[in-house]
């Protein structure tokens, strides 16, 4: 029997210069209706990102943050591969899968509310390709440098396509000056290729450094596209979202602060783009980091 090898439209983790290119995909897949306005959606297809307002109540925060609390001092899951700790201390990082370890995550994450758009969006059905809560305590959580999710999801996870996004809830107010998403608006039209071969085992560094040595774009390459498309920080209250695609460059300050800049981050993944054999790493990331059960969001 004839196996052919799947297309690699975005090769990167390469050896030599790293040449940026167009992405031939879309950002919004289709037409399907649902509950983005016709004005978001453009603003969402052009800039790569789109913040949704009061998407959690008062109430809901409180009880979400309650639960974020009681993830990050359970000491069985704390002795998991689940946890990922701080680089520079034994605070709590991010907790991944969130969806496994806690029911009422798992309600709010397969909640029409955020599925109806991630439909609308992909033009498919979905699931849950990651999850996971981080805290960015105050006075130490670390940076995360810049980067394309959908880079790392090609190269280790075999996600073939930039048919995903993410979410990012926030329960503690996102400040200036304690450590918000950054982005890059625009930058998720283009693919910019990293240069280097992926490590053994290489998410057990990549998400705990502040500065991974594979994964990000060359200084060259970031400065000129923060030349071309700028940098803005999201900020706003607890129980807003911004909701970005899976190739737009983004990042995060170290938190100086006194106060968490802690959130719920959720992606969804078409079931027309599941995962396959990794395109550039030895081989698959374990499964808490990389889903391969495929149900759908809303099961």
């Amino acid at each position: 029997m004839t196996v052919t090898a799947r297309p690699d439209l975005y090769p990167t983790r390469i050896i030599g210069e790293p040449v940026p290119q167009q992405r031939p995909d879309p950002t919004v897949w289709g037409s399907a209706p649902g509950p983005l306005s016709e004005e978001q959606l453009a603003r969402y297809e052009s800039g790569g990102y789109l913040v949704l307002d009061e998407l959690l109540s008062g109430e809901e925060v409180a009880v979400y943050l309650e639960e974020l609390r009681r993830l990050g001092t359970d000491p069985a899951l704390r002795a998991s591969r689940r946890v990922i700790l701080e680089p520079d201390s034994d605070q709590v990082r991010s907790v991944f899968e969130v969806e496994k370890v806690s029911d009422l995550f798992a309600t709010l994450l397969r909640s029409p509310r955020l599925t109806d758009i991630a439909r609308q969006v992909l033009d498919s059905d979905v699931y849950i390709h990651q999850s996971r809560v981080n805290y960015k305590p105050g006075f130490g959580g670390a940076p995360f440098h810049w980067h394309s999710d959908f880079e790392t999801w090609h190269s280790e996870d075999g996600m073939p396509r930039p048919r995903a996004f993410s979410v990012s809830i926030a329960l503690t107010e996102n400040h200036p000056f304690n450590g918000p998403l950054m982005v890059m608006p625009g930058t998720h039209k283009s693919f910019i290729p990293t240069v280097g071969e992926t490590p053994e085992d290489y998410h057990e560094e990549s998400l705990r450094v502040a500065s991974p040595s594979v994964g990000s774009p060359d200084q060259r390459h970031l400065t000129r596209m923060a030349t071309e498309h700028g940098i803005e920080q999201i900020t706003g209250p607890a129980g807003s979202a911004v909701m970005f695609d899976s190739n737009l460059l983004h990042g995060s300050n170290g938190n100086l602060s006194p106060f968490a800049r802690s959130n719920i981050f959720i992606v969804y993944n078409s079931v027309e783009n599941t995962l396959g054999s990794p395109f550039s790493a030895p081989k698959p990331r374990p499964q808490h980091l990389s889903n391969r059960e495929f149900p759908t969001a809303s099961a």
